[in-house]
């Protein structure tokens, strides 16, 4: 362990970052600290914890191995949940500032841009960050870009390095959503983002059991106001949630490695199976984002989203009729899920109604086919 987590593959660093110092009869794995406030040294010093809302030692390990793996030379932060998360990264934006959002982005991050426009904290600017001219002219006097790709659910990639690029050339802080690919699939920090989020509750900790959300800044300024934020607005993770997010991390690799090649198999039969009607996965050489997912990622992830044919009425039927896949929302966990995303009435109108989202789990590929084939084929009658 005292080689340096650069020196390693992702696969080797997510086992071994966050460890405590090896010392001779030392825990291998940092302990849960459950105090509310810690003692005071006297006088004030830098890096002091004084009270578990500023720091908890809990989520240290965990702060410096998202960055780590993100590429940044600063901790990351943990927050309450994904959306406290992406709260955070939003307050960057000046009061009256300018945001530009995806007008598909997550459910979550769209309605939280139009609540902060319709209360007057900023001025929105929605684009479809596939149209790269209107993206760029709507940077013109903007604050702040943000960017999803592989974007949920739609499974859009969108040209990351231009874009941010762009963005950098115009001043306007770009934030990256990589929750979908996580750092061992794309590192946006290194193509020039100012923040990245994770909602860890997904991928990272990867067991459908813990709510939690993730930030990496690649400046102290702004590390700094993010940490401000989550300070004083209260958005802080539990040291339970920051240890099991923890420990979920040193099976990411090999339960994405897992997921992916699944999702893309299951996403070349589905491809050929006559009840469905349209397959979106960036790893499909027919998909229009496979050249530029090819060129900017390092896999296409776990997620399939489908279209069965007969619209959204035979999309409800499949998710009724499937088994094995769980009728859930979330996604990035070791059980494959399944959900007809607009049947929540926040999902943005871009999301077609038959849009089913499959999030492939670590079963076995055979049993996860068996059942999308029957319940296809049973959704099709």
């Amino acid at each position: 362990m005292s080689q340096q987590a650069s020196e390693l593959r992702s696969s080797t660093a997510v086992v071994t970052l966050g460890r405590p110092d090896p010392t001779p009869d030392g825990p291998l794995n940092p302990p849960i600290s459950l105090s509310s406030t810690f003692r005071s040294a006297g006088a004030p010093q830098q890096g002091e914890r004084v009270y578990a809302r500023y720091a908890n030692p809990t989520w240290e390990p965990l702060e410096e191995a998202i960055a780590s793996l993100e590429g940044g030379d600063l901790p990351g932060l943990a927050f309450a949940s994904g959306m406290a998360a992406v709260s955070a990264a939003l307050s960057l934006v000046p009061v009256g500032g300018v945001a530009v959002v995806p007008s598909a982005s997550y459910n979550g991050t769209i309605g939280l841009a139009r609540d902060l426009a319709e209360a007057g904290s900023l001025v929105l600017r929605e684009v479809d960050p596939l149209d790269l001219a209107a993206t760029i002219v709507a940077l013109e006097g903007a604050d702040l870009l943000w960017l999803e790709s592989p974007t949920n659910p739609r499974l859009d990639v969108v040209d990351l390095p231009r874009l941010v690029s762009e963005a950098r050339r115009r001043a306007v802080t770009a934030v990256v959503d990589n929750t979908f690919s996580t750092p061992l699939r794309q590192r946006p920090l290194s193509v020039g983002a100012d923040v990245v989020v994770h909602s860890a509750t997904k991928f990272i900790a990867g067991h459908s059991d813990v709510l939690l959300g993730l930030v990496v800044a690649r400046n102290g300024e702004l590390r700094a106001r993010l940490a401000k934020h989550r300070t004083l607005h209260g958005g802080i993770a539990g040291p339970f949630e920051a240890w099991l997010a923890l420990r979920g991390l040193r099976t990411m690799a090999l339960r994405l490695d897992r997921a992916e090649a699944t999702a893309g198999e299951l996403a070349r039969r589905l491809l050929e199976h006559p009840a469905v009607e349209r397959v979106r996965y960036p790893g499909l050489p027919s998909d229009p984002n496979h050249e530029r997912a090819r060129v900017q990622l390092d896999g296409f992830g776990a997620i399939v989203s489908i279209e069965p044919s007969g619209g959204a009425d035979a999309a409800d039927r499949l998710v009724e009729a499937l088994g094995l896949f769980t009728p859930a929302t979330s996604l990035g966990g070791v059980e494959s899920l399944v959900e007809r995303r607009r049947r929540h009435a926040a999902e943005p109108l871009e999301v077609p109604e038959a849009l089913v989202r499959l999030s492939i789990g670590i079963e076995h590929v055979e049993d996860l086919w068996a059942d999308l084939d029957r319940a296809l084929t049973a959704a099709a009658g």
